[in-house]
């Protein structure tokens, strides 16, 4: 796995960490800027042909 896979990886999971987080506290803003966060993370790991293991993490549908 390239650097730069294991670094987009590392990404989404850290903003499914702080999204989670977010929810847990209810801290609304913080949620909305975590899954900004993780859409961006999201979108330029698909764009560079790189799979995540789990869906997008945010549940529903």
């Amino acid at each position: 796995m390239s650097a730069f896979a294991e670094a987009m990886r590392e990404r989404v999971r850290a903003a499914r960490a702080e999204l989670a987080a977010a929810r847990v506290a209810g801290d609304v803003y913080a949620a909305m800027v975590a899954e900004d966060e993780l859409d961006d993370a999201l979108r330029l790991a698909r764009a560079h042909g790189i799979t995540m293991d789990e869906d997008d993490g945010r549940g529903g549908s």
